[in-house]
């Protein structure tokens, strides 16, 4: 019963980030399930078993938030199944070793992702600045797609910042089509990994407890979309997630002395600190910049 109140824990933590921030919920349930030791496509295919549900709560409670651009979400949801499906297929037909790696490496660089574009305000992922809109929205898709299923999660990292540059949205309509959209994407990914990822068994009370976690919370963070410090969070988030999967990649290479792997560790956790708080900070003193004078 443990495992299943932990797991639902984790993945009402996940949606409460993913449903505002419009990213999240993929890179940090496949960063549990691989650190726990689970097989990268049963990690895969299980994080996508969860995000049916969730993502389906998800995208109807931005729906009737207001959250959701009907148009672009057909235009970047369909290319994005494709790309999905091609990225289980993939993952399901290469070995196990090679696998594990592209999966850690793949969250490692998401978590970056993250971690820089909240706290520091900076782009990893080249996003298309000239051009007119619905020309980018496939490639988007299709790439958002990919990557989603062949790292356990991406599709957000990838799709959300595309679409605060392509489009002229507020946040909050980007947040609320990109989660809206990756129903679709969970419904083809999960369809990819149906015979592949059967054969190594989907731990189901995990993915149970993911779902009830996210199921719960999707609602409540999709009311507060646009509301929350978005930057302290998605900064300790990315931390969290470049910390767990590089200690995955270490163990893989062998390992490091006792002594370098406190000191990445004890960065691991400081850096991202710092940064959240710093960046909380200026948040906040935005906020109060725009706050409107009182006359009188």
């Amino acid at each position: 019963m443990w495992i299943l109140a932990a797991f639902a824990l984790a993945g009402g933590l996940a949606q409460f980030v993913d449903g505002t921030l419009g990213m999240g919920f993929g890179v940090t349930s496949a960063t549990v399930l691989l650190y726990l030791g689970v097989a990268p496509v049963t990690a895969s295919a299980a994080t996508h078993a969860a995000k049916l549900p969730t993502t389906l709560i998800s995208g109807l409670s931005h729906w009737r938030e207001g959250n959701i651009d009907g148009r672009i979400l057909l235009r970047v949801a369909l290319p994005g199944a494709l790309g999905g499906f091609l990225g289980a297929v993939v993952l399901t037909n290469i070995s196990l070793a090679s696998a594990k790696g592209w999966m850690a490496g793949l969250l490692v660089f998401f978590g970056l992702v993250i971690f820089a574009r909240f706290g520091f305000g900076l782009r990893l992922i080249p996003t298309p600045r000239n051009g007119h809109t619905t020309r980018w929205l496939a490639p988007i898709g299709v790439v958002g797609g990919f990557v989603d299923a062949t790292g356990g999660g991406g599709w957000g990292p990838v799709v959300t910042p595309s679409l605060m540059t392509v489009t002229q949205h507020e946040p909050r309509k980007v947040v609320g089509t990109t989660n809206a959209a990756e129903f679709v994407v969970a419904v083809s990914v999960s369809s990819g990994f149906l015979t592949g990822a059967a054969q190594h068994g989907i731990p189901w009370l995990p993915v149970l407890g993911l779902v009830i976690g996210g199921v719960i919370m999707a609602p409540v963070a999709a009311r507060l979309a646009g509301r929350m410090p978005h930057r302290p969070m998605g900064a300790l988030v990315g931390g969290l997630v470049v910390l767990v999967n590089g200690v995955t990649i270490i163990a893989a290479l062998g390992g490091v002395p006792l002594w370098l792997d406190w000191t990445l560790f004890a960065g691991g956790v400081i850096v991202p600190s710092v940064v959240a708080y710093r960046s909380w900070q200026e948040e906040k003193a935005e906020r109060l910049d725009e706050a409107p004078v009182p006359v009188g």
